[in-house]
């Protein structure tokens, strides 16, 4: 049997490159934001005590550190996502180091919700939630292209009904 978190396993299908991006982006600026804060305190404190300026360097050090893991590990974990369109389910994968893969049947969805923030829509894609009765088998996918996930939900949803199993 395959190993269900191989990215080079056929069938799987990837989501936007652009989730990396948008997440880099608002990570980027969160820590640049956090950054000024810190750095008003510090010089505050610097100003008012006998504390040497190389302390403002740290922040920025730290600032670094944190962008730079960002742009490592945004791609990385755009990778690990994907999901699969199998007979009577879907299935759900990602994780790097906590790898999780979920089998949503078809006829156990109750809906499938689209999600889009500001900046996704920017950049073209959509988070895809499937809702079940159990909160187990539930599941979203971060990043779907926006026509892929329009036609995703169209398609989950015809199959969610045509296999309701009496929901």
């Amino acid at each position: 049997m395959a190993d269900p978190f191989d990215s080079g396993d056929a069938g799987w299908t990837p989501i936007s490159p652009r989730l990396a991006t948008a997440r880099l982006l608002v990570g980027s600026l969160v820590t640049v934001a956090v950054l000024a804060l810190v750095l008003a305190i510090v010089t505050s404190i610097v100003a008012t005590t006998a504390l040497s300026a190389w302390w403002l360097t740290l922040p920025v050090a730290l600032a670094v550190l944190v962008v730079s893991w960002l742009a490592w590990w945004a791609p990385r974990n755009r990778r690990s996502w994907g999901y699969r369109e199998q007979d009577e389910e879907l299935v759900v994968r990602c994780g790097i180091a906590f790898r999780r893969v979920v089998s949503v049947p078809y006829g156990r969805m109750q809906f499938v919700d689209l999600q889009a923030g500001p900046l996704a829509r920017r950049l073209g894609f959509t988070s895809v939630s499937l809702h079940t009765a159990s909160t187990r088998t539930a599941s979203t996918v971060p990043g779907v292209p926006h026509e892929e996930a329009l036609r995703l939900r169209q398609r989950l949803t015809e199959l969610g009904e045509s296999r309701g199993a009496g929901l």
